[in-house]
């Protein structure tokens, strides 16, 4: 599948409430997924739903999961347990005339399926190289890559993306008629967007580095993805 790909909606990742804020293009999830720095995974364990945040990294229509191979919910999934996968983008808080409207504005996608462990080894290297790059590009390269104990610890899935839904709402409040003040009301109420944003700060070096070791360009060209 191509980033031009259309979504194929399935019971599961059908949009219906809202249905108009859904996105059906495939480069829609690439977009949501790719400017993301965490996402949630969520599984049924031990008869009981466990959602739990989570650093993944995308290749192609594959999304990487990793973490301790003794983390009860990845050895659960490794195993077929279905999952949800979830990453969530505020980008603005919706003020609006009456309560109910109150609002945010979002990015959202949402993947189904069941997850599969990575043991193949050139797998195994693309899919932590993807996680690496996705949370601070170009560090795979530039630093110590893991060792066979580091690598024997790690737990490695994989998800297909082909069951997932986007949904996206921007713009102002939708107050209804009624309580939208008529011109030249003396005490109309405030409505309108407060916009969010994440904001990477000023980097701050370990204690251990030698003093005066340059920040590389890695760190400070980093930029974060704003909504399309």
């Amino acid at each position: 599948m191509t980033a031009v790909t259309p979504l194929s909606a399935t019971d599961r990742s059908t949009v219906r409430r809202g249905a108009e804020r859904a996105r059906t293009g495939r480069a829609d999830l690439y977009a949501v997924l790719d400017a993301g720095l965490v996402g949630h995974l969520g599984i049924v364990l031990g008869g009981a739903p466990v959602v739990l945040p989570t650093g993944y990294g995308r290749h192609g229509d594959t999304l990487y999961l990793h973490g301790s191979t003794g983390a009860a919910t990845l050895r659960a999934a490794a195993v077929g347990a279905p999952v949800c996968f979830t990453v969530t983008h505020v980008d603005g808080v919706v003020y609006a005339r009456s309560a109910f409207h109150h609002s945010m504005n979002y990015r959202c996608a949402v993947v189904h399926g069941a997850a599969r462990p990575v043991t193949d080894d050139a797998e195994r290297a693309l899919a932590l190289e993807a996680l690496t790059e996705h949370l601070a590009p170009g560090s795979w390269t530039a630093t110590r890559p893991p060792t066979r104990r580091e690598l024997a610890a790690t737990a490695v899935l994989a998800l297909d993306l082909a069951e997932a839904s986007v949904k996206v709402r921007t713009g102002p409040p939708g107050d209804d008629e009624a309580d939208v003040a008529a011109p030249g009301d003396p005490d109309p109420v405030w409505a309108g967007v407060l916009p969010v944003s994440t904001v990477l700060g000023r980097p701050q070096p370990c204690p251990l580095l030698p003093p005066g070791t340059p920040v590389p360009p890695r760190v400070t060209g980093r930029r974060l993805s704003p909504p399309a």
